[in-house]
Formats: structure tokens, sequence, C-alpha cells
């Protein structure tokens, strides 16, 4: 019942309760804990537990801490997420944190790569 390891749930399965559509402009911050689809573009960190899905005309100027996120659109920051693919019209311009990764043929990547079980990790960060 109650369990320490996160599960991390196909995020192709899981309902998607917001979505920043084409042409929208967000400034700030976004925090939630379910799946978001951003197609607009936001000049800020977004931070949500389930997933985040940035359509091909999404942009992110900002990092991204989430479960799993699948990127079509451009991102110029920092992703950190369980689960990581990169889609061949998706763009990562920063530093990646993963344990799992896919990149697609055509997909573009600039920076620095980390693979490790992060929630292992920071386990025993936390424990010292």
């Amino acid at each position: 019942m109650f369990k320490k390891t996160k599960q991390v749930t196909d995020i192709n399965q899981q309902e998607i309760s917001t979505i920043i559509g084409d042409g929208f402009i967000l400034t700030g911050e976004i925090s939630g804990k379910s799946v978001i689809r951003i197609d607009g573009r936001i000049t800020g960190n977004v931070k949500v537990a389930s997933g985040v899905i940035l359509g091909e005309k999404g942009f992110i100027v900002g990092d991204i801490e989430t479960a799993s996120a699948i990127l079509y659109g451009t991102v110029n920051g920092n992703v950190k997420a369980q689960q990581l693919e990169i889609k061949k019209t998706g763009r990562v311009n920063g530093d990646i944190k993963t344990e799992t990764l896919e990149i697609e043929m055509g997909a573009q990547y600039n920076g620095k790569l980390e693979m490790k079980q992060l929630i292992k990790a920071e386990e025993k960060m936390a424990e010292h």
C-alpha cells in the first residue's frame, strides 16, 4: 500500500487537464499535479508532477521539472524528468537530468546530459 519508489505512468495514457494553446503567451511560473499540454509560449519555469507535452509550436524559456515529458517544440532551459522523449521537431538548449531518454532522428539537443536513477540518488543525498 505504501511504497517509497514512484511508478511513472505512461504520459500518453493520462488525461490532459490543462492546455495552453497556440498564440497564447504566459510569463511566470507554472506548477501543478496533472498533465499539461503547451502549444503557446511560456517565459518561466514549468514544474508539473505528472507530465508535460510541448507541442510543435510550443516554446519554453525556462526550466522544466516533471515525471514525464514529450517535447515536440523548443526549450531554452534545463529539463529534469524521469522519462524524456525529444521528438524529431523538438529542440532542447540546456542541460538534461533523466532516468530514461528517447531522442528521434532530427531532434536537436545542446547541453549536458546526466542519466541516473533520480529518486534513489536524491534519497541518498538527503540521508547524508
